[in-house]
């Protein structure tokens, strides 16, 4: 039997197989471990997939077509039914993951030379906050997806234990660790005992001692950012001539988040934001609105939005370019800007690293280390709410993209190999 580890991510994806005894990371762009989790439907040609960077530049470049991101943000609800229209066919979103999944293994399967029959699929601690039914159904649909394109044996293992299981590897003595996998579309936390001796051990359930998650991922802040710097500019804060209602929020809500961006784009949504523009107190800027969803434009400022928050990790101002909506057309963001937009987000992870903590039994003194991975790991502001709890930890790092699809190949050979 020949087995995978796949980690499905809501920005970024990778699959890695045992290759004579050794687990590897699959090559999935050039030599590059790692793909974007994006598709894009070209409408000429007959609505054909490209997946990762080159769904990325075709959407960029303008082609015409459909482009779709960070669905995995979305596997616990009720938009996982919704469809997609590519000319006159419909596509369920489930399908799309499908294929998104299908392209990795495939991919994986020619590395290998072989079919891969096995997988341990990669999950957040929470899929969904509050909702046991939610994550229930995620991670169904995700098991359902993996039958579909013809893995046989599945099997889940949260993302911060595969990270803990590839980081202990690189240790020489028994540690207690905190695991912070902050992600795209989650941020999970796992306390474990890690260790040479411990990783021989066929059963692992007595070392993890705490597992917790939040719904808050990179894509959040790349919303919260969109919603105080740019959203303004289209309209969000304005008022209706009638009655000085303010404008609906919702639409900017879902024009800002990625996994909902596409849905902006049917035509009931262009026509409710036409007759807002006529009874717009400030016309000028809802019809920025109506122009972006007319022309398709929101993943281009999705996009603009999560370059200036990476700015922003480096720099304290820097300005979201929007020119291709109107010439000319910036919004300034700074740090104290992202700081604010995102602040409740923050409190929301510290919170859920003290009940990591609390549910395993160990104070922050107790720690060894503290290892961070994710790519929203990598921003400073992030960084800096996680280790104020655990001050005396050592901080470790990891391949921030990579970590978790490595732990899940080392599981793979093990439970399957």
């Amino acid at each position: 039997m020949h087995a995978a580890g796949l980690d499905f991510g809501t920005s970024n994806s990778a699959i890695g197989i045992v290759e004579r005894g050794e687990p590897l990371l699959v090559p999935l762009e050039g030599e590059r471990p790692l793909i974007p989790s994006a598709l894009f439907f070209d409408a000429q040609a007959d609505h054909a997939a490209l997946y990762g960077t080159a769904a990325i530049d075709a959407y960029t470049r303008g082609e015409d077509g459909r482009f779709m991101r960070a669905l995995k943000s979305i596997l616990g609800t009720s938009l996982m039914r919704e469809y997609t229209m590519l000319g006159n066919r419909r596509l369920v979103l489930m399908d799309v993951v499908a294929m998104f999944v299908r392209h990795l293994k495939l991919k994986a399967e020619e590395r290998l030379g072989a079919p891969i029959d096995a997988v341990v699929h990669g999950r957040p601690v929470r899929f969904a906050d509050g909702d046991d039914g939610a994550n229930k159904l995620a991670e169904e649909r995700l098991a359902a997806v993996a039958r579909r394109v013809g893995f046989q044996e599945i099997s889940f293992t949260y993302e911060p234990v595969a990270a803990a299981y590839h980081y202990e590897r690189e240790i020489n003595d028994e540690e207690i660790v905190l695991i912070a996998d902050l992600g795209g579309g989650t941020a999970d936390f796992s306390v474990l005992r890690i260790g040479p001796r411990r990783r021989r051990r066929a059963d692992r359930t007595e070392d993890i001692l705490g597992n917790t998650g939040v719904r808050v991922g990179g894509t959040d802040f790349d919303r919260d950012l969109s919603l105080a710097a740019v959203m303004p500019l289209l309209g969000l804060g304005t008022l209706l001539k009638t009655k000085s209602l303010p404008m609906p929020r919702q639409v900017y809500a879902d024009l800002a988040w990625w996994p909902t961006i596409h849905f902006c784009y049917q035509p009931r949504s262009v026509r409710e934001a036409r007759e807002l523009l006529r009874d717009a107190a400030e016309p000028g800027k809802v019809g920025r609105l109506v122009e972006t969803l007319t022309r398709h434009l929101g993943h281009r400022i999705a996009f603009a939005a999560e370059r200036a928050k990476i700015a922003l990790s480096m720099e304290p101002e820097t300005q979201i370019d929007l020119s291709p909506l109107e010439a000319g057309l910036h919004a300034a963001a700074s740090e104290g800007l992202l700081h604010g937009a995102i602040d409740r987000d923050l409190r929301r992870l510290q919170s859920c690293v003290q009940e990591c903590l609390r549910q395993a039994g160990v104070e922050s003194s107790s720690l060894s280390s503290l290892f961070l991975t994710g790519g929203t790991s990598r921003l400073p502001v992030v960084r800096a709410a996680i280790q104020a709890l655990c001050p005396g930890a050592r901080v470790a790092r990891g391949d921030d993209f990579l970590s978790v699809a490595a732990g899940l190949t080392i599981e793979a050979k093990n439970r399957y190999a």
